[in-house]
């Protein structure tokens, strides 16, 4: 640590840090990335997962103020609660406590981001023994959003990330200025599905359909479960062609990409 580093209690400014302790989520019912319930607005879930007992242990007491954190990249968590047990219910294996939320930390939920190294198991830790090593790394100027375009290259989507990105001003202004052949990938089975797109609004407007429809008016899709596309789809891109290209190329990429993985044969192409 150096002389320029801020700690976590310098903002907060927590008085009895003997009755605070600290929970660093990194996942929230059953799931490893607790960032998509955050960018979903899963409140409940995440205050679920904040209070939640062990089967064999509680993780606090009537009375202790508590700190949420999620983990957001390695070493970096996002603070998302304060609050204050009010009620034992006395549950073990869920949630347990009754509690209240402390308003006058709201403005830091959401863009308080910490850079901590975990080295304990524990996910549960008294804030006497962690919170001289959680160094404040920055104070969004807004709620935490990662959802900026990270380039065409690096798009992998499951279908409730599209959902949420696709009316984004800056995906928004990245897909419906391009052309270009994408992948659609079941990640329960491994089938692939290869589409193009060079209409109006061209990547955009495509896949919109499938946020609309989930099966864009495919065939192949639309005899697949609902439900099975929301859980399982994930979306990228193969291509990417500027909007002048002429249509007969996207077609021809399309092919070949079709036959390079086989989604006629394995897959749920079609034709």
């Amino acid at each position: 640590m150096s002389s320029k580093d801020i700690l976590l209690n310098e903002i907060l400014h927590l008085d009895d840090l003997s009755n605070v302790k600290i929970r660093f989520n990194l996942m929230f019912d059953g799931h490893w990335n607790p960032t998509d319930f955050y960018k979903n607005a899963d409140h409940k879930t995440m205050l679920n997962g904040q209070y939640w007992n062990y089967s064999k242990k509680k993780s606090f007491k009537s009375g202790q103020v508590n700190l949420g954190f999620i983990k957001i990249e390695d070493d970096l968590w996002l603070l998302f609660h304060v609050g204050k047990v009010t009620k034992d219910l006395n549950i073990l294996n869920g949630m347990g406590y009754e509690f209240e939320s402390f308003p006058e930390y709201e403005k830091y939920c959401g863009r308080l981001i910490i850079r901590y190294k975990n080295k304990s198991q524990n996910m549960v830790r008294l804030a006497e023994s962690v919170i001289g090593d959680c160094l404040i790394e920055k104070i969004l100027p807004g709620k935490f959003d990662n959802d900026l375009f990270p380039g065409y290259e690096n798009i992998d989507l499951s279908w409730s990330d599209l959902a949420r990105v696709i009316d984004k001003e800056t995906w928004k202004a990245a897909l419906a200025n391009q052309k270009g052949v994408y992948l659609i990938t079941d990640t329960s089975n491994g089938k692939m599905y290869v589409g193009s797109a060079y209409g109006e609004n061209m990547i955009l407007g495509r896949w919109k359909s499938y946020i609309s429809s989930l099966h864009g008016g495919n065939v192949e899709l639309k005899s697949i479960d609902e439900m099975h596309i929301r859980e399982n789809f994930r979306y990228s891109v193969l291509d990417i062609f500027k909007a002048t290209t002429d249509d007969k190329l996207i077609l021809k990429r399309e092919t070949w990409w079709k036959t390079i993985l086989k989604t006629r044969e394995f897959g749920y192409n079609s034709n």
